[in-house]
């Protein structure tokens, strides 16, 4: 791909205002200018078919009208107000009609937010303060969130290992860590610890890693019967994998829920969700002084955002959406492993048809821990081939749209053939 002068200029004044040259997201080498559909475009007039989608949001797709309509006609009538919005009232219940753990909505404007504030409404509706996370789960970047994401050189369960310079050395204590898909070992944890436990915490669907079949079904008996939350971070899955996010799509109702991406169309919205009794500590009248849990958020629930997401899952409702990307994932996953078996090389096609990556190992891959026998240069080079074929991408996620059809399928095969020829040759 060809850089201009003037994104030159641009990446080169990124590197001087912005620490390592960029927001903390994608590397530095790319200024993207303009989204369509399926599409970017960077500043150098470059185009790529887009799977980054800004890390999940545009699931609708850049620059969807339906949704640029309805944000158009708001931001004529205000973009903040700090009070209720109608809006945002009826996002609220547009969620609480599509999730089924969602008997209340409160909005905040991050995921890492969301996460924060789900694992404190188990503090405090449990009166416990540890939390149990599995090794490799993402929640976000606070403190707690940061415990254990991707050691590089995991510790003995249930030992947290912080993954962040200036985090208190006394936030390891209060995070439990077990291995994702070993319901035994989360069981025992579980069973040892469940006089200090405030919630248990989890991706259903971590990074690139589904559940082993009946894993989520044991994680919710066994806190069930410990009387201990269930949170289901579904800030990538809500609304992706079905309206109803990956609770419906793998069938197991937790007791708490985040949401966030798709849920703002591409706005800065998220929410936590779940059950009334443990949501009215949120609520000082219904739970006292001690009981009560603050949280304020200036832009919570903002009224452009609510539009946008509104607009969105408006769009997701239609007959026929999620059977047309399911479709498309899977032709891109099955081609793609397909190529890599004839290859000969040491990968597989590791998600759900609309979210998923190559990982370039062989054997099991079911856990945090096996993903570190990963190729990290081969997929370094196959990224690589794919930049230079016209598809943008993150590290290890393709995310998939509504908006990607025959012609993104037919200019990605082709970009795949070229990747995988290169790692063969």
């Amino acid at each position: 791909m060809k850089r201009s002068d003037d994104e030159a200029a641009l990446v080169e004044t990124a590197r001087r205002v912005l620490p390592a040259g960029t927001f903390g997201n994608l590397a530095a080498d790319i200024v993207i200018r303009e989204g369509k559909g399926a599409r970017v475009r960077d500043v150098s007039g470059n185009e790529y078919i887009d799977y980054l989608l800004g890390s999940g949001p545009m699931f609708a797709g850049h620059a969807h009208p339906e949704v640029n309509a309805a944000v158009t006609a708001q931001l004529a009538r205000g973009t903040t107000f700090f009070a209720n919005n109608e809006h945002g009232i009826r996002l609220a219940e547009a969620i609480v009609d599509a999730v089924p753990c969602a008997e209340q909505v409160r909005f905040v404007s991050t995921g890492s937010e969301a996460d924060l504030y789900a694992m404190r409404a188990a503090r405090a509706f449990r009166k416990r303060d540890k939390i149990l996370k599995f090794e490799g789960g993402y929640h976000g970047m606070s403190d707690y969130g940061l415990m254990s994401l991707a050691p590089k050189w995991p510790g003995n369960f249930p030992t947290a290992t912080p993954d962040s310079a200036g985090i208190p050395k006394s936030i390891r204590d209060e995070m439990i860590i077990a291995p994702f898909n070993d319901a035994e070992a989360t069981a025992s944890l579980i069973a040892q610890h469940k006089d200090e436990l405030a919630g248990v915490i989890v991706e259903p669907f971590q990074r690139l890693l589904p559940p082993k079949p009946g894993f989520l079904q044991a994680l919710r008996k066994m806190t069930a019967e410990a009387g201990i939350p269930l949170i289901f971070d579904e800030v990538v899955t809500g609304f992706r994998f079905a309206y109803g996010g990956a609770q419906a799509y793998y069938g197991v109702t937790p007791d708490l829920c985040t949401l966030g991406k798709i849920v703002g169309g591409g706005f800065p919205l998220a929410a936590i969700a779940g059950r009334s009794e443990i949501m009215a500590h949120f609520d000082r009248a219904k739970v006292g002084d001690d009981g009560f849990l603050m949280q304020i958020g200036t832009l919570s629930g903002n009224p452009v955002a609510a539009v946008a997401g509104l607009a969105t899952l408006e769009i997701l409702k239609r007959p026929g959406t999620y059977e047309a990307v399911f479709a498309t994932g899977r032709q891109l996953m099955s081609a793609l492993s397909e190529m890599l078996r004839a290859a000969h090389l040491p990968a597989q096609v590791k998600g759900e048809p609309p979210l998923f990556d190559v990982v370039f190992a062989d054997g099991p891959v079911e856990d945090y821990r096996a993903t570190l026998r990963a190729d990290a240069d081969l997929a370094r080079r196959f990224n690589q081939s794919l930049r230079a074929s016209g598809i943008l991408k993150g590290e290890s996620k393709f995310y998939l749209s509504i908006a990607h059809g025959e012609p993104e399928v037919g200019e990605t095969l082709k970009a795949f053939e070229i990747a995988v020829a290169a790692l063969r040759g």
